[in-house]
């Protein structure tokens, strides 16, 4: 699902209970991956519990059969605090053992999903990042997975809820079945707290995450935008954009807290005032008919506040219950997309060696319903290069990009080497189909880095033969530590030029038998394109070579060119043949040179 305007109202929804008992479900699906701390965790807690059931029963005994005798001797009140002591000190132990190992499979459990979310995005196919703004998957990425985190936190208290709730009511009931009947009728209402919250909360904590999706999305375009903003002086708009979608944050914040300040801590505090004083007022009923020890009062009042204070404690952290079950969803959005990268059907052995191309009747739509490429057909022969142009928007990107496998295309086929592209391994399509940008990106890193892609299997010859082919080695050699010079995040350094050569050398160092430019001498200035030229005429012999072309005399010496126009071949030729028809191509040809 896309975070843009149009689904505010869908994220402002209600999350069903139903609902949230499934994504709670999935999410202890990656909490219980790791079995063994989690165990121990468990167990340690259960032991804690026990304890804490065990030490009041041990004070009341002390109470009503020792300390009120008058003939209690020092040696009995050392042994029982000796006792106590050492019973106390096994249950820090128990307790560090269970936090210890609970957050060891909590930190476990959350690398597991970052590492799992993140493969799924290098997964999904183009039309998914076409789709969803960039700041929306990096708040996936990083707010909700860290809000997992404190779910995770919610879980541990649920845990040692649900033990002190067992042995809470046991004690109670051997304590006195007729009081602890009375506090049974607590629980209920408990829940009934519970449920209320996670309904109501659930549409707030969606809302909430929107907005500050939104107001990622909002800061990551400012950022990246900075240039064109201060250019246009844009700085006013921004700002009202970026403080609207703070005040609605802001706004959305002050309705957690209210409701939050009434249905958590505050009632528990009160049910467990009443709890406590209905257990007062039953045990000094003067109807009993005997009267009921000190030790009794005082160990079932001690269980009401076992029972009730990791009840108030999780009810305090269930504002960060509600947040995790709606970052969950947003995760779980990603792990559910089915719009992946085209799959191929791979026949094992297949290997790319002469470079053959063939587009026979292909048909493409990037949404399924309007057609982008109509009943595309041409042929281009091992070592041959092949110009594309057309008017922006006429599918000469299109397609570069299912000849790339990046989108799937229904209709039709593609050949390289007479076999259909889907029955490449993609590992032997990546490796020899070389793609050039028009705009390349540069990883932060340096020279070298940038070229080899972390490929130890290029060597360092192989990346300065490359560089010197493509003319690069030119301005290399004069950066401060040459192939090693520091490369900073996008290149911003590094002129349009420069990056682009450096984009050249890494496609050729791999050698690839089919070149793929995407006019990809657009926004280089002339010298540089000079450069490039020269070193792309050697490097296309041997090669098949795709070039979509901005400027038409950039191909005036391929071996083909097709003219597009509304994702159809209107024209093919060379050169001269396509400017003797003096048609389509012969007019943009034409503009182009008055132009200059």
């Amino acid at each position: 699902m896309m975070d843009n305007e149009n689904n505010q109202s869908v994220w402002s929804k209600t999350i069903p209970v139903k609902e949230q008992a499934k994504i709670f479900k999935r999410l202890l699906h990656f909490f219980m991956y790791y079995k063994v701390p989690i165990l121990i965790a468990i167990v340690s807690a259960f032991l804690v519990s026990a304890i804490n059931m065990v030490l009041p029963y041990g004070l009341q005994y002390f109470l009503d059969h020792f300390l009120i005798k008058e003939d209690v001797t020092v040696q009995i009140i050392i042994y029982a605090g000796f006792l106590y002591a050492v019973v106390s000190i096994s249950k820090a132990i128990f307790q560090f053992v269970y936090e210890y190992y609970y957050a060891i499979g909590a930190e476990y459990s959350l690398e597991k999903v970052r590492k799992d979310l993140y493969r799924k995005l290098h997964r999904l196919g183009m039309r998914y990042f076409d789709q969803t703004p960039a700041g929306s998957i990096v708040s996936r990425v990083t707010n909700d997975t860290m809000t997992l985190s404190n779910f995770l936190t919610v879980l541990n208290s649920t845990i040692m809820v649900i033990f002190s709730i067992i042995t809470a009511f046991v004690a109670m009931f051997l304590t006195n079945k007729t009081a602890g009947w009375l506090m049974l009728i607590f629980l209920p209402i408990m829940l009934l707290i519970i449920y209320l919250y996670s309904w109501q909360s659930s549409k707030l904590y969606r809302s909430y995450r929107e907005r500050l999706s939104r107001i990622n999305t909002n800061l990551n375009e400012s950022i990246e935008g900075v240039s064109v903003i201060q250019q246009f002086y844009q700085q006013k708009r921004m700002t009202d954009l970026f403080e609207n979608e703070n005040g609605g944050l802001r706004d959305v914040r002050f309705k957690m807290i209210r409701m939050n300040s009434l249905l958590l801590s505050p009632l528990t505090s009160l049910l467990y005032s009443l709890a406590l004083a209905v257990s007062l007022m039953y045990f000094g009923f003067p109807l009993h008919d005997t009267f009921v020890p000190a030790g009794v009062v005082y160990a079932f009042s001690q269980y009401l506040s076992q029972l009730f204070n990791p009840i108030s404690t999780m009810m305090d952290q269930m504002t960060l219950f509600q947040d995790g079950i709606v970052a969950g969803k947003r995760i779980f959005q990603i792990f559910d997309n089915d719009e992946y990268e085209p799959k191929q059907n791979a026949q094992p052995g297949l290997i790319i060696s002469k470079g053959k191309i063939e587009f026979k009747h292909v048909n493409f739509s990037y949404d399924g319903q309007h057609e982008i490429l109509h009943d595309i057909n041409f042929t281009v022969n091992p070592g041959e290069t092949l110009g594309i142009v057309g008017h922006t928007g006429s599918g000469k990107s299109s397609i570069i990009n299912v000849m790339m496998r990046f989108y799937e295309f229904y209709q039709g086929q593609i050949l390289i080497d007479g076999v259909d592209i889907k029955k490449y391994p993609k590992e032997e399509l990546r490796k020899k189909l070389g793609l050039v940008l028009q705009d390349p990106f540069m990883f932060y890193g340096d020279i070298n880095s940038n070229i080899r892609l972390y490929n130890e299997k290029i060597s360092d010859q192989a990346i300065k033969q490359a560089a010197k082919e493509v003319q690069a080695d030119q301005f290399i050699e004069k950066l401060p530590g040459k192939y090693h010079a520091k490369v900073i995040e996008g290149g911003s350094e590094l002129s349009q030029g420069q990056r682009q050569l450096i984009s050249f050398a890494r496609t050729l160092v791999t050698n690839p038998k089919i070149l793929v430019l995407d006019e990809a001498t657009a926004n280089v200035d002339t010298e540089t394109e000079t450069l490039i030229q020269q070193g792309l005429k050697r490097l296309r012999q041997g090669r098949t070579t795709l070039a979509i072309a901005h400027r038409l005399s950039t191909i005036a010496d391929a071996d083909q060119i097709i003219v597009l126009d509304k994702g159809r071949i209107v024209e093919k030729g060379t050169h001269e043949e396509l400017l003797a028809k003096k048609g389509y191509y012969y007019k943009l040809y034409t503009l182009q040179n008055s132009a200059n």
